[in-house]
């Protein structure tokens, strides 16, 4: 675990600022001098770690998962982060996202028409590409949960 303390206590004390260190009293139940600890870089606090408990609370206000992005890339993987937040469940199950499927597909059909028109995919072009790809993606997901919903 050596040399990974450090890059652990800067992705916690990111995931603390970005939930503002207030609420994340309030979230997670510890006072600022304990969330503090928890990112600081003094050699006595070398040892001191959020719990996993209180990183799961932060992460679910917080506009990124911070400490669970860092631990995922530590360990050589990567995260597909969902940042869409609806105000509601979507209703429907497997046929809306069969639904929801074609249209996304519809969209990267469309954004790679217009990006490959004049031969050159340029950099803006492959951004809503990929933009439009991770979102494809995201209805897969939804339709894989959905599906593992019915058949368990």
């Amino acid at each position: 675990m050596a040399g990974f303390g450090s890059y652990l206590k800067k992705h916690t004390e990111a995931l603390v600022k970005d939930v503002g260190i207030e609420p994340a009293c309030g979230l997670t139940g510890k006072s600022k001098a304990t969330l503090g600890r928890y990112y600081s870089d003094n050699p006595e606090h070398a040892d001191r770690f959020m719990p996993i408990d209180a990183v799961a609370a932060l992460e679910k206000d917080a506009s990124y998962p911070h400490v669970t992005s860092a631990l995922a890339e530590l360990q050589g993987n990567t995260l597909s982060h969902d940042d869409r937040r609806p105000n509601d469940e979507r209703a429907g199950g497997v046929n809306s996202d069969v639904i929801a499927l074609s249209q996304r597909f519809a969209m990267l059909m469309s954004e790679y028409q217009q990006s490959i028109e004049d031969g050159i995919i340029t950099v803006n072009e492959a951004k809503r590409l990929l933009r439009e790809t991770t979102l494809l993606q995201q209805v897969l997901i939804d339709m894989k949960l959905h599906l593992e919903e019915e058949s368990g």
